[in-house]
């Protein structure tokens, strides 16, 4: 079976132009410098999975031109990856005979009873809130055919959820990636990576250490998201292997998924 991957939003958690700066990437031309909040979009078959909501999601949809979803993964519970659940409340609304799934590890799923309370509790009277379903994420969920397993990184003092399908693995967010998982990512054809700077960071890898885990892990190919305005595409990109890419917004990639 073949998917397509789409980068919804390949910037950091202030996004890129960000706000107040006039450094050369956030005045930049190229569009590949425009990054929204981090999250990608798989097809295959009939049905689209999401990998987080962050605060762009509408307009991610509407760029890509998004009019169903069929469920959602979380990677975490920080805003830059789940306050666009309450844009799914439109596409939870139409043909649908059930809620729609989205899975999260407990901490996640208690974040977002909290902050989305009026979707979730059950003595919300808001009328249209969001038609979704909290499932609890262990070690894998199967969607429509595909199986994701959830992958163990560390997100400075926290563990955070990666996510391998079919021969790709997204990680984002991550600043070490534990030896168990590292072992579970042999044998790509697309890893994709945190790359949130040229300098190194308490809870996000940078440029040069991504690339070390590139080296170690070999894949096919690679591309690197989550990034601030200290990366320049244009010029970052020119200083890469030939296997190894910076993602940028709409971006899509097409994989074997079995």
């Amino acid at each position: 079976m073949r998917a397509t991957l789409t980068f919804l939003g390949t910037g950091t958690s202030m996004g890129v132009p960000t706000l107040g700066c006039t450094c050369a990437v956030c005045k930049s031309a190229d569009e590949r410098d425009s990054r929204t909040r981090p999250s990608i979009a798989l097809e295959y078959g009939a049905h689209r999975v999401l990998i987080d909501t962050g605060p762009d999601f509408r307009q991610q949809a509407i760029r890509e031109q998004i009019a169903s979803v069929d469920a959602v993964l979380y990677t975490h519970s920080h805003a830059d990856h789940i306050l666009g659940l309450d844009d799914l409340r439109p596409l939870s609304f139409f043909h649908r005979d059930k809620p729609m799934p989205l899975y999260a590890d407990a901490s996640t799923a208690a974040v977002l009873r909290r902050i989305f309370d009026y979707t979730f509790s059950v003595d919300s009277k808001y009328p249209t809130s969001a038609r979704v379903e909290i499932h609890e994420l262990s070690d894998g969920v199967d969607l429509f055919g595909m199986r994701f397993e959830r992958l163990a990184v560390r997100h400075g003092d926290a563990e955070i959820n990666g996510f391998r399908f079919g021969c790709a693995a997204y990680l984002t967010d991550m600043s070490e990636i534990p030896d168990a998982t590292m072992e579970r990512l042999h044998g790509l054809d697309i890893l994709v990576l945190d790359a949130l700077r040229l300098t190194p960071h308490p809870t996000h890898s940078h440029l040069e250490k991504s690339l070390e885990y590139v080296r170690l892990l070999g894949p096919k190919r690679a591309y690197f998201t989550h990034m601030s305005h200290e990366i320049s595409h244009a010029a970052v990109q020119a200083t890469l292997p030939e296997n190894v890419y910076l993602a940028y917004d709409g971006l899509k990639l097409e994989l074997d998924i079995a």
